[in-house]
């Protein structure tokens, strides 16, 4: 295996085991070696006796060579846990949030189990009846869903995932909600709710109401009563003003996310997990994995090519793989293990997507680059859903397939089986771009768990500047030192084009791109609209606006500079 020394630093740190010294016990290999065979052994739920150990074995080999070529990484929690004590290898979990203090409570136990585990959190607020509403138990005042957002808050701020890392949540309100305002605005002080991504859940109805330019109700949730009419282009303009300041709250189009949900008998989705790529019914989990397309390739001619062929087997066993982690997985509570295995909802993504493009020599953000998306994905999508029939045949649908969409059609194993997520640590271990992602920057450093700050230099540029003939040590030195590639002369004009950058690109490129991949795509996508710091409220709103008329499920914008702790930084911030 080929590792990048930020991806040793990542795996030292937060997935190889260690003995009671903190010293690290296992290798990569062997990481990969524990995951493929407890991954593996749910092989053995589904043959007969003799079959078994020769299934698993077979499988485990298999799984251990997809992993380890780096080709394809299931979430974060399967590598930490699998073979181990917990044992718990969901990625994210979305919890109800009932308006009964009971309710909450639970909730916040649950919450706790879930992040000790590993796992993210999401959860709807929108049911807790608004601040100064009644208490008829003790004819006191209510103190309003961002009051109890704080006892989740302070929560995750105790429990670290794992002994790993720590918590995420994401935290939703309905923008017909009393306290709309209030949970907009809470997060410009950056001192507020620092466990919590927030995103406002707006209404086919507000939309409407925002452009005929009319107001609309804001609805009390324990009374079903209208309390207030309000003006839709006011509140739109709060929410764009406090992503231009804080980078949140985001925007996530909950009819239109129901609209594709797959098991309406079974409730609507509410919220979704913390990077808003999957929605998810009460107490359902998820597990993700994500595909290296910067691996999904071949060379013809002296020129890489898309190896279509390898993705289709590769999408072919990963689904596999993710539905065997639905078995060997070890739940936190009842109500999600039948919720897991009712359902059998898997997300298969992909990342090293940039890369990709890079080694076909195609611009990001160019009109071929947005059809690439749209047809990798649908290529996924048509692999994935063929695989789970295939399952679906060797081991019978998801038992609530009655009454969902798939009802009276060719059976199928999972609910659902694709979804962008946004990789983070993957695609370090993975040596690739994130997600879908453009390169931030081709030079920047990367915080990770305690402050360390790992500095990164895109390897494509040495690797096409071999390719190309104009390779030279001093052109690399200057790309380390965070020099623009634009500034060096050796450099062919159309191979700048290809090493474009997020803050090279306008907005409409990165919402162009996110919607060509959701066309494809299940659940819904994880993407960053990045802005540069001189860009103004109207670039929000436009944004917004953008991504709902493009089929876009949710929308997170981000003006470069706005948060004291960034992820990314620049080495030379001139650029990017």
């Amino acid at each position: 295996m080929k590792l990048t020394p930020g991806a040793m630093t990542v795996l030292e740190r937060r997935y190889l085991k260690k003995n009671e010294n903190g010293a690290v016990t296992e290798s990569p290999e062997e990481l990969f070696r524990r995951v493929a065979a407890n991954v593996a052994s749910a092989e053995e739920l589904f043959r007969g006796s003799r079959a078994k150990g020769r299934a698993r074995a077979e499988f485990e080999e298999a799984f251990f060579s997809l992993m380890s070529s780096l080709e394809f990484l299931p979430n974060s929690p399967t590598l930490m846990n699998a073979g181990r004590r917990l044992q718990q290898l969901a990625a994210c979990f979305v919890l109800p949030v009932e308006d009964s203090l009971e309710s909450i409570f639970t909730a916040v136990k649950n919450t706790a189990l879930i992040h000790q585990s590993g796992g993210g959190t999401g959860f709807s607020f929108s049911r807790l009846r608004p601040a100064s509403d009644m208490v008829s138990s003790t004819g006191g005042l209510a103190s309003g869903p961002v009051s109890f957002m704080r006892v989740f808050n302070a929560t995750t701020e105790a429990i670290t995932q794992g002994g790993t890392r720590r918590g995420a949540n994401m935290g939703i309100l309905r923008v017909d909600h009393p306290d709309i305002i209030s949970f907009i605005t809470v997060k410009e002080d950056p001192g507020e709710f620092v466990n919590f991504n927030l995103s406002v859940a707006v209404t086919d109805g507000f939309m409407k109401a925002l452009e005929e330019g009319s107001d609309y109700s804001l609805v009390n949730p324990r009374t079903g009563m209208e309390t207030k009419r309000v003006s839709a282009k006011e509140v739109f303009t709060r929410i764009a003003e406090s992503a231009w300041r804080s980078g949140e709250p985001g925007v996530v189009f909950i009819d239109r996310i129901n609209r594709s949900n797959p098991t309406p008998r079974l409730g609507g989705f509410e919220a979704t997990n913390p990077c808003g790529e999957q929605p998810l019914l009460a107490y359902e989990p998820c597990n993700l994995g994500s595909i290296n397309l910067g691996k999904m390739v071949n060379e013809v001619s002296g020129r890489w090519a898309l190896d279509k062929g390898k993705l289709a087997r590769t999408v072919k066993l990963s689904v596999r793989f993710l539905d065997d982690v639905i078995e060997a997985c070890r739940y936190p509570t009842p109500e999600i293990d039948a919720m897991a295995k009712g359902n059998r909802k898997i997300g298969l993504g992909v990342m090293g997507f940039a890369d990709l493009l890079v080694k076909l020599r195609v611009r990001y953000g160019s009109e071929e680059s947005f059809r690439m998306a749209e047809e990798i994905m649908k290529s996924i999508s048509n692999s994935a859903r063929e695989a789970s029939r295939e399952l679906a045949a060797e081991r019978g649908p998801f038992p609530n397939i009655k009454g969902s969409v798939f009802d009276g059609k060719p059976a199928v194993r999972n609910a659902t089986v694709t979804t962008i997520a946004p990789t983070g640590t993957l695609s370090i271990i993975a040596g690739c771009s994130s997600g879908i992602e453009p390169f931030f920057s081709l030079s920047y450093t990367r915080q990770v768990l305690n402050g360390v700050r790992i500095p990164e230099v895109n390897p494509l540029v040495a690797e096409v500047a071999k390719e190309e003939g104009f390779y030279n040590e001093s052109l690399i030195a200057h790309i380390e030192a965070g020099g623009d590639i634009r500034d060096r002369d050796e450099v062919p004009e159309r191979i700048k084009e290809i090493f474009v950058t997020a803050y090279d690109l306008p907005p409409e490129a990165h919402i162009k791109m996110q919607a060509a991949f959701q066309k494809h795509t299940d659940n819904a996508v994880s993407k960053t609209i990045n802005l540069p710091p001189e860009a103004v409220v109207e670039d929000v709103k436009e944004a917004y606006l953008l991504a709902w008329r493009l089929g876009c499920k949710s929308v997170t914008v981000y003006r470069s500079g706005t948060r004291a702790e960034q992820v990314l930084t620049c080495k030379n911030p001139l650029y990017c």
